[in-house]
């Protein structure tokens, strides 16, 4: 089986561009820059290797960097964003803060002919993030692609089969970016496609039988597809010795709790624990409005739910839930950025009741998650079900969450979420938000003073980027006309029109 090594430089998208690699049936595997040599490459066996972004800059003195002699094995390189201009360092060119300014986001760029770009046009809209340019080539090198403010970028080393390209092939928003990360694999690495995810679930299933054996596992179900997934997995790999809890913390969307319990009690038949916990998780986050604190609580206070049914159960070792990688990119991974903490990672505490932690999905992206989902037979429409964060709606109610708010937002959200299941075409994700803002409305000639929601959409493939949905404007008029008449406390609606980046999907 043919593979890809996929060098971790701290960036946010690394794990993006190892998903990528796998779309295309290839395996790739991450490891970070300083924990596998020159030696160790040469003897696995990899077909190419794939330099991350990262945020430093490859000349600062603690700057991220691999050794020189991972560009003379003979093993083809693409370097990306960052690891563009540490692949130029290493070779000897000039990296220094961009003379024309910094680039962010969709911008066009010029592309002369070369492997890397076969059946990409000369101009195209490619995704930038950096402030730090290739001022002067190493020697061998040529430019193959250029932007109005960044003369170098992409370059090439044909002889030694050396790339770099200073944008991001691997989000969505560069639009031939699949094809030059195709390019790469197959024209330059010879990479043949037989990595299928069907594999990645057999996988999974006997490495956790192995790991686990012989221990009592507690999953943290929440009803979500990445929990239940993991559900089925873990049943698969332990059978019987796995005990799911989930945990109803008041924070739920309209229904949420009862749909649970019935899908996988009475549907699947887990053995499921329900846990009346909203009075604990609503005093222990009265008069906080911090959103990282609100998590932190949050996730807190759910080991704390843990710890007490595992005393309960009797000797419990592990703590299992359903983490996937965009919540450990956003939570800090070694030298990443924490963009926010989910309840699941940066959440945990410290010290925890239990001697372990299995999250059999953390290395996986959504639609891979799904995909597996189904591979194990899970029904389409939990499969497929609208994603909803682990601290639920605590993550929706901007500022102070009381009870009061998140009796508005469930009945704003379940009125959004009733009105575009009705659309031909549904978003990857939708739901409300309740945000602190108060304004004045007009309801039977009468003053009213109510919450302003916002109603947001986006459409993605991965949840690393996410574009806004242009929802039909008749549904939205429709969800805003039901959403002011019926929820008594709300006067104003407003629609969330920002991609991500530079937002997240989630206000908090």
């Amino acid at each position: 089986m043919d593979k890809i090594l996929v060098l971790d430089f701290g960036g946010q998208y690394n794990q993006l561009i190892a998903r990528r690699v796998r779309a295309a049936q290839v395996f790739a595997e991450i490891k970070p820059y300083n924990k596998i040599t020159p030696e160790e490459i040469a003897l696995s066996g990899y077909r190419g290797i794939i330099f991350t972004g990262g945020p430093h800059s490859v000349y600062a003195p603690d700057a991220p960097r691999c050794q020189k002699e991972v560009l003379s094995l003979g093993i083809p390189v693409l370097g990306i964003c960052y690891g563009h201009q540490l692949l130029a360092f290493l070779s000897g060119g000039t990296i220094a803060p961009a003379k024309e300014g910094s680039e962010y986001g969709k911008t066009e760029v010029q592309t002369q002919s070369s492997v890397l770009f076969e059946g990409v046009p000369k101009e195209s809209i490619c995704w930038m993030s950096h402030t730090d340019a290739v001022q002067v080539l190493p020697t061998g090198f040529h430019t193959i692609a250029s932007s109005e403010k960044c003369a170098v970028a992409a370059m090439a080393d044909d002889e030694r089969k050396l790339y770099g390209v200073q944008f991001h092939p691997e989000v969505t928003h560069t639009v031939y970016g699949e094809t030059v990360l195709h390019n790469f694999l197959f024209r330059v690495c010879g990479c043949k496609a037989s990595w299928q995810m069907q594999n990645v679930a057999q996988e999974l299933i006997a490495r956790y039988r192995k790991k686990l054996i012989g221990k009592r596992v507690l999953l943290a179900l929440s009803g979500g597809v990445d929990s239940s997934v993991a559900a089925v997995l873990l049943q698969k790999a332990i059978g019987d010795a796995l005990v799911c809890v989930f945990v109803d913390h008041g924070l739920l969307r309209k229904g949420e709790g009862d749909f649970v319990e019935r899908t996988f009690r009475d549907q699947f038949g887990v053995r499921l624990i329900r846990v009346n916990a909203e009075a604990l998780f609503l005093h222990a986050l009265r008069g906080v409005s911090d959103p990282e604190q609100k998590r932190k609580i949050i996730g807190e206070a759910f080991i704390r739910v843990f710890e007490s049914e595992a005393k309960r159960l009797g000797k419990t070792d592990v703590l299992a839930q359903g983490t996937i990688y965009p919540d450990v990119i956003e939570s800090g991974k070694g030298d990443s950025a924490v963009i926010k903490s989910h309840h699941n990672v940066g959440g945990l505490p410290e010290r925890m009741g239990f001697s372990e932690i299995a999250e059999p999905l953390r290395e996986l992206f959504k639609d891979e998650v799904r995909a597996i989902g189904e591979t194990l037979g899970l029904p389409r429409e939990l499969v497929w079900r609208q994603p909803f964060p682990g601290p639920g709606l605590g993550v929706r109610v901007l500022g102070e969450i009381t009870k009061e708010k998140l009796e508005l937002l469930r009945e704003a959200d379940a009125i959004f979420r009733e009105t575009v299941d009705e659309l031909a075409q549904k978003p990857n994700q939708y739901f409300a938000v309740l945000t602190e803002s108060r304004s004045v409305g007009v309801m039977g000639d009468a003053r009213t003073y109510g919450y302003t929601v916002v109603l947001r959409a986006v459409t993605t493939d991965d949840f690393m980027t996410a574009e806004w949905t242009r929802l039909p404007y008749e549904a939205l008029e429709k969800a805003s006309g039901r959403i002011t008449n019926e929820v008594r406390g709300i006067t104003r609606v407003v629609f969330d029109i920002t991609s991500k980046p530079p937002a997240t999907v989630e206000w908090e």
